[in-house]
């Protein structure tokens, strides 16, 4: 509904759904258009590969911590407020970046970045559910994984085959931020204002009792999944180099786009799969796909190294889809919020802290494929522990409304709770 004033002339709303599904591209696709560039700052400002994982685990935690504080601000203060405070937030990142003399400004612009992107997930998802319900769940599934795949290979050509390496790709993101931000301010309001703007910034995390055996089933492919995701986002690109015996930076973001795009490729085909054979097809996929690669990496073999990310890449997506899916709908509306809460903590704790844990492993442990090969195990047996707790037989169901939380909300949080569970729900979908 739209709840302004109609001005002189705005963005018609096909025009403004499509908009908004570019700034969910746009965004993710700046969140990994360093990737390819790691090995650039690593040869100008010799840093090592604790501090590459560092970089990317930072965006992580930031991404985190937004989702959870401001997620649910658009419900209250309306889409448009919170999309072009998250635009800003990304120009400014792009002009950091782009001027980036060090470590530090690297560290500081991954942290806006995230909060950023954080911030404006929520919002632009649910203002394209608020202008077409079925468009903007496909949407709000497929165009995240679509903007992390598109990001790296973008950067990687930009880096490969153009001049000004470390500044063009952050100034050519910087103009289609300041377009859309343009876009942003003729476009219509969807949401209609309403009070508890400050209620909603308190996180709320909880796993109902109903959903206790399922989530703890989920825990460990959301680990799997998310670790494997950090790991190409810092380190893969190290290792593509020695695979390939090539310092290609197209190649180092291929990889990243490879396990993606097949991500956001599996989403879009199994989202009309039942949920729990979603997880099984995901984990299956996972374990079959990290083996592959790194045998691939063991014998030096380009095709078969892209060809495992692939699999790998589908089972990223497929997990992590249907880890949410099979979880969420155990949850009463009031409990929601804190149980999706808790599932992102654990995914986006899992996609930053492993990655880091693999820098040190790579420079104090036993060196960059060594360090690979324990990786893709422990994402491995994660992924098998969470098979054997899905094909086990159940036990029977706990009563449900029963929750045990980690933070509790009491009857009359609901209200707020199911504000948030609906911004979160949102972003549930995305990979």
């Amino acid at each position: 509904m739209t709840t302004q004033p109609r001005r002189r002339w705005q963005l018609p709303r096909g025009a403004a759904f499509y908009l908004q599904a570019s700034i969910v591209v746009s965004f993710l696709a700046a969140s990994s258009a360093p990737t390819p560039l790691y090995a650039v700052y690593q040869g100008e400002w010799g840093f090592s590969p604790i501090t590459t994982t560092v970089v990317f685990g930072v965006y992580a935690l930031a991404v985190l911590a937004a989702l959870l504080v401001v997620g649910s601000l658009s419900d209250h203060v309306g889409r448009r407020p919170v999309l072009l405070a998250g635009i800003a937030l990304q120009a400014v990142t792009m002009v950091v970046l782009t001027t980036a003399g060090g470590v530090p400004e690297l560290l500081l612009a991954r942290v806006v970045q995230g909060l950023a992107t954080g911030a404006a997930v929520g919002a632009v998802g649910a203002g394209m559910l608020d202008i077409d319900k079925a468009k903007g769940t496909i949407a709000n599934a497929v165009a995240p994984m679509t903007g992390t795949a598109t990001g790296s290979l973008a950067s990687g050509l930009l880096v490969q085959y153009l001049p000004w390496p470390v500044h063009l790709v952050y100034l050519a993101l910087l103009g289609v931020f300041l377009l859309q931000g343009i876009g942003v301010w003729l476009m219509a309001e969807t949401s209609s204002p309403k009070p508890g703007a400050l209620a909603s910034l308190r996180p709320r995390l909880g796993i109902p009792r109903t959903a206790l055996g399922p989530v703890l089933t989920a825990v460990p492919v959301l680990v799997a999944v998310w670790a494997l995701a950090g790991f190409y986002g810092s380190v893969a690109p190290a290792v593509v180099r020695v695979v390939v015996g090539s310092g290609s930076s197209l190649l180092g973001g291929l990889a990243l786009f490879v396990l993606a795009g097949s991500g956001a490729l599996t989403v879009l085909l199994l989202r009309g799969t039942r949920p729990r054979l979603v997880m099984l097809l995901g984990i299956a996929a996972l374990i079959l796909g990290v083996g592959a690669t790194l045998l691939s990496v063991d014998h030096r073999s380009t095709a078969g190294f892209f060809l495992g990310t692939a699999l790998a890449g589908a089972g990223f997506g497929g997990g992590f889809q249907g880890a949410i899916r099979t979880t969420v709908p155990l949850a009463a509306p009031h409990e929601r919020s804190g149980l999706l809460s808790t599932l992102y903590v654990v995914s986006y704790l899992a996609m930053g802290l492993p990655a880091v844990i693999g820098g040190m492993l790579v420079v104090h442990g036993g060196g960059l494929l060594p360090t690979t090969r324990e990786y893709g195990l422990a994402v491995m047996a994660l992924a098998a522990v969470a098979l054997l707790g899905l094909v086990r037989p159940r036990r029977g169901r706990a009563a449900v409304g029963q929750s045990v939380l980690v933070a509790s909300s009491s009857p009359s949080d609901a209200p707020v709770a199911e504000s948030t569970a609906s911004a979160a729900d949102r972003v549930a979908s995305r990979g």
